[in-house]
């Protein structure tokens, strides 16, 4: 489960008035006088505030979420001609309201305990009027919220706290099928939020350390002036994400792009992941950048081109050799207890 799946759904203004509105006229029926008034004001005040601030508190606070999962965010909730900080601007105003409501009611608290009974129940009106006035006036922001939620709920099932391994390539050079290969992955998909393809992700096991295995096609299947405004977002989140990168390349051309075109992508990935990690990363040497293998496949066909590694995944030669060579890439130790 993602940290964003869990996330309560967001009310609307008009929603919220009435349940606070009618569940205060119930408590003001089991009293009389002044004390109804009140009991009526605490009521609807309560709801109003604790609902209005359960929606901001709900959220993760993203100066602790993972990069990944915040340049994530940021690429997905972009549709919606939002970004992050918008999105934190948003859930401030919804706090805004709940202390504004908590103001009031305190304000009115005093004012009818002090009345008569009419004056009582005449400020309580001007208090309802004014707690709708205050609810109503977050109602786009409430509304951005759930579309931003509706959004980030979709977000694939990823661990950035576990060894990743990304794979690229263009299309059709065997990434999915290697990953499949290697993880039995072929039920474990999830579709990019931002655009219509899927996303693979695997795991496998070595010496107890589980490693997922993330194939990424519509973000790194194309050179980047081809990627738009949202897909580049996502590809940031990626850099976050990785411990290494297998560049899946086919030498003979039978994918249908040339191998000229094949190797400036992997030029353009190795230079992508060159940068310095920000300090995300399980691995201990991640501050080096992150290793890219070269991996020709479909070797069984053409060998014609310089790579790290050489495999068929449709004959099975050299495919456990590759996920070697990317778990020592990966480099991937366990932090032990310190034990003085």
């Amino acid at each position: 489960m993602t940290i964003f799946e869990s996330l309560p759904t967001t009310p609307r203004s008009e929603e919220l008035i009435d349940k606070a509105f009618s569940r205060a006229a119930r408590a003001g029926n089991a009293k009389h006088g002044i004390e109804a008034q009140e009991s009526m004001l605490q009521t609807a005040g309560n709801i109003l505030s604790d609902n209005l601030g359960n929606v901001v508190t709900s959220w993760p606070d993203f100066d602790l979420v993972d990069p990944f999962y915040r340049d994530l965010a940021d690429a997905i909730v972009a549709r919606e001609d939002l970004d992050v900080d918008a999105l934190r601007q948003h859930l401030n105003e919804v706090m805004w309201a709940s202390r504004q409501v908590e103001n009031i009611k305190q304000e009115y608290h005093g004012r009818i305990r002090n009345a008569d009974p009419d004056t009582a129940r005449k400020l309580r009106k001007q208090a309802f009027a004014r707690f709708a006035d205050v609810t109503e006036s977050v109602e786009d922001d409430l509304l951005a919220i759930a579309d931003a939620r509706e959004e980030l709920r979709t977000l694939p099932d990823i661990r950035p706290d576990e060894p990743t391994i990304v794979v690229a390539g263009y299309p059709n050079v065997g990434k999915s099928s290697f990953v499949n290969r290697v993880t039995r992955a072929s039920n474990e998909v999830a579709t990019y939020p931002f655009t219509t393809r899927q996303l693979r992700v695997g795991h496998f096991e070595r010496e107890r350390i589980r490693y997922q295995l993330v194939d990424t096609p519509g973000v790194l299947d194309r050179p980047a002036e081809e990627r738009n405004a949202i897909e580049s977002q996502a590809v940031s989140a990626l850099v976050h994400l990785a411990d290494a990168v297998l560049f899946i390349a086919d030498a003979s051309g039978n994918c249908g792009y040339p191998l000229e075109s094949q190797l400036e992508l992997r030029d353009e990935i190795e230079e992508l992941f060159a940068e310095p990690s920000v300090g995300d990363s399980p691995v201990d040497d991640a501050e080096d950048g992150i290793p890219v293998l070269t991996v020709c496949n479909k070797s069984d066909e053409s060998r014609e081109m310089d790579a790290d590694l050489y495999m068929s995944v449709e004959t099975d030669d050299g495919v456990e050799a590759v996920l070697d060579a990317a778990v020592e890439a990966v480099g991937y130790e366990f932090e032990l207890p310190y034990d003085g």
